[in-house]
């Protein structure tokens, strides 16, 4: 029985037109493959730059693992402020290296800070966690939108 390979040979068709070849040294032979897309897009973007921009001003802020102890502290405050000695305890740093992280996190939105006397309470930022969350879960939104569509 001929093979439909065999059969285009015979009429002088070309049977590798519109598909790469590829050489196999452990078949002895040259295979076909069929042609795929480059660089075929996934989607769209979930994010605008505004909150792309926001999620990078956030992220950078907990790039150091003294500022995720310090969210994770205010975390477990359950929403009360929390004074800066604390901080200093906690990671066993000098003040002003403590200060300094948490001028990062009340830069990037995370924290808002309560001057009481001559301390400064820090407590995280109303929704600043939800925001983030939210922005995050933006692309699974989506990808779930696409599916039942």
């Amino acid at each position: 029985m001929l093979r439909a390979r065999d059969l285009l040979l015979r009429s002088g068709a070309d049977p590798y037109a519109g598909r790469y070849q590829d050489f196999s040294i452990l078949s002895g032979g040259v295979s076909s493959l069929p042609l795929v897309a480059c660089c075929a897009p996934l989607g769209t973007a979930a994010l605008t730059s505004e909150q792309a921009l926001e999620l990078e001003r956030v992220f950078k802020a907990l790039a150091d693992r003294h500022r995720v102890k310090i969210l994770n502290r205010l975390l477990a405050a359950g929403g009360e402020a929390v004074c800066v000695c604390e901080f200093e305890t906690l990671l066993g740093l000098k003040q002003s290296t403590t200060s300094y992280h948490l001028k990062q996190l009340l830069d990037a939105g995370i924290l808002i800070r309560e001057k009481r006397g001559s301390y400064a309470y820090y407590r995280l930022s109303p929704g600043a966690i939800e925001s983030v969350r939210e922005l995050l879960a933006l692309p699974a939104l989506y990808a779930a939108s696409a599916a039942s569509a």
